[in-house]
């Protein structure tokens, strides 16, 4: 066992012989696999205690109050259960045995899901009169009134049974899509080889492209692995349209079954969003790629290139290459979130002191980063840590999802712990921003500055300016179909590459190859109407951001309580009240015209730090 040096990342790759304070320990959930099995065995028999409540929801508000409480009991025994085996298994997807107990707990959870899909139908029967006149009989009861009132809110888009038995058997098709997708991408694919100006070659592959844009610092061999990759989609556009047109259909069979007008609203009536958020987004980003196009304009000029394409917009512009190793940039992390109060701060030194979190790379370890809340125990935390600024940043955001989890955790009930989607990454990217602030204000050397404010500008310009030209694909792509139009690959090239060149506008030379960019994007195929997501919490967060820093004392307090009172939330509201009680209203443009504001200070930062370099 050893290091390269001090502090930085261990020399070995032997998950065994990386000291234990940068392993989870996985013992706070189960002491041994006998602990777990009994938990599991417990779980199952809860299951069965709650199938033995069908057909008697009728008979009072202390039946249903009883039903309710034990699938807590069993939700929460749920998650012990399955990120027990899940965790284990990310240390090493190599072992079998670890996922063959994994798999056990999907099979167990897919009898859950079955065994209460009576629920719903029965309550509703009930009628909100009585459920509602139960909740105010029922002291105990009370505590589940949003939970209960949704089920009801959502009542017009429930069918009969009739018909909601036809749609669960249609359901059965519903992901061939998705599966079509994924075989003609990643198991039939024929990965192109590309010989480098070195004479080196490579294989090109949806896993590798990404990074060698980032990494390939000349201009040919970026273009060559950019040519290689796209010609791989557009031989297939066709292909890809026709699946892709496969998963608009089913979207729009879904909305109209369930009585919504368009596909956007069905998916966003879940979480009672108005389609006006994601119209405002759109509208409001696409009024201001001014900064956007300003970056890669300066970016064309600090890369020396005459000729300036998409695939330029990755590779780093500085020299720089210095490492942070993970002991020092934990209380630089603890600084930078100082401003949000003494408690946060103890309660992320637990994170750092606890071993909630596994720091190193090691043989068969899972790829990536994460924070997976286990309700009634803590988050845990997985890094591939490298001593790289991006690794530094990384663990600022998961350490975002990590308190968010432990303060709705510690507020709510089992039945609000979890929260949407919608507001997930705010806590992530305001942990980023303000870890920003302090290591500009901590660093003197232009060169780190530069790369610091290089790294803010990307993540604006990926997590916000990309995701809302998808959200802008996907409405119109989607409209398509709702309209009665054809969608053919042709359709589909010109909509995407009409956004694209309106998005980007001059700065950059477009590319015909560009054109088929939709169908290299797994969130369409996958998880149609998702992205804009991203793009939405980088506005709160930046809304967010101005109050926590304003120079007014009281103002700034008032701020840091709401945001603390948000991420204390968790699930217990509609996510759109959550944020307005925070300061955020995204039906309004200014949480987004926030983002295009803060872009665009940056890039004057950025210029000034690039005129220190001499460049």
């Amino acid at each position: 066992m050893g290091t390269t040096q001090a502090g930085f990342k261990p020399d070995t790759r032997v998950r065994n012989e990386i000291p234990d304070e940068y392993r989870w320990k996985l013992n706070d959930i189960f002491s041994s696999w006998d602990e777990w099995q009994e938990a599991y065995d417990q779980l199952e028999g809860m299951i069965g205690e709650l199938a033995g409540y069908k057909g008697t929801l009728n008979t009072g508000a202390s039946n249903l109050h009883d039903y309710l409480a034990l699938g807590d009991k069993a939700g929460e025994l749920s998650y012990k259960v399955w990120y027990y085996p899940m965790l284990t298994f990310d240390q090493d997807q190599r072992k079998n045995e670890i996922d063959s107990k994994r798999q056990e707990v999907q099979i167990l959870f897919a009898r859950f899901s079955t065994e209460t899909a009576w629920f719903t139908p029965e309550l509703l029967a009930l009628g909100w009169e009585t459920v509602d006149s139960w909740l105010n009989e029922h002291e105990g009861l009370a505590v589940y009134r949003f939970h209960l009132s949704e089920q009801f809110r959502m009542q017009e888009h429930v069918l009969d049974e009739a018909g909601e038995h036809l749609l669960s058997l249609a359901s059965r098709f519903g992901g061939t899509p998705n599966s079509i997708y994924s075989m003609l991408k990643t198991a039939d694919a024929k990965h192109p080889e590309v010989t480098l100006s070195d004479g080196s070659t490579v294989t090109v592959s949806p896993g590798s492209y990404g990074s060698m844009l980032h990494t390939l610092t000349k201009q040919a061999d970026r273009h060559a692995v950019f040519e290689a990759h796209y010609k791989g989609y557009e031989g297939y556009a066709n292909t890809y349209a026709a699946v892709y047109n496969g998963v608009l259909q089913r979207g729009w069979f879904y909305a109209q079954a369930r009585k919504h007008e368009t596909v956007l609203e069905a998916k966003l009536e879940g979480n009672a969003i108005p389609r006006t958020v994601v119209e405002t987004l759109i509208d409001t980003a696409r009024q201001g790629t001014a900064p956007l196009q300003r970056y890669h304009t300066l970016r064309k000029r600090l890369l020396g290139l005459e000729n300036y394409h998409l695939y330029d917009g990755f590779v780093t512009l500085f020299d720089f290459d210095r490492k942070y190793a993970y002991s020092d940039v934990q209380e630089l992390i603890l600084e930078s979130v100082s401003v949000l109060g003494d408690t946060y701060v103890q309660k992320m030194k637990e994170a750092f002191s606890g071993r909630w979190i596994d720091v190193y790379e090691n043989e068969g370890k899972r790829s990536g980063a994460y924070s997976a809340s286990v309700y009634g125990i803590h988050p845990y935390m997985l890094l591939n840590y490298q001593d790289t600024l991006d690794d530094v940043f990384t663990l600022a955001h998961e350490l975002g999802h990590t308190m968010h989890s432990i303060l709705s955790d510690e507020s709510q009930p089992f039945a609000y712990s979890d929260y949407t989607i919608f507001v997930a990454e705010v806590a992530s990217t305001l942990n980023e921003a303000l870890l920003l602030r302090t290591m500009l204000e901590r660093s003197e050397d232009p060169l780190e500055r530069a790369e610091l404010l290089q790294h803010a500008i990307d993540s604006i310009a990926g997590t916000f300016y990309t995701q809302a030209l998808f959200a802008n694909y996907e409405l119109e792509a989607h409209k398509r179909v709702e309209t009665g139009q054809p969608v053919t690959a042709d359709d589909l090239n010109k909509l995407y590459f009409g956004f694209l060149k309106e998005y980007y506008g001059e700065a950059v030379d477009h590319d015909e190859l560009y054109r088929v960019t939709w169908a290299r994007i797994p969130h369409f195929f996958n998880s149609p109407y998702y992205v804009y997501q991203y793009a939405t919490c980088f506005a709160s967060s930046a809304q967010i951001m101005k109050g926590i820093l304003t120079e007014d004392e009281a103002e700034r307090k008032e701020a840091v309580d709401r945001y603390l009172n948000l991420l204390r939330a968790g699930g217990s509201d509609h996510p759109m009240e959550l944020l307005k009680r925070a300061g955020v209203d995204l039906s309004q443009p200014e949480p987004v015209q926030a983002v295009v504001k803060q872009l665009d200070e940056l890039i004057n930062q950025l210029e000034l730090e690039v005129e220190k370099l001499g460049r």
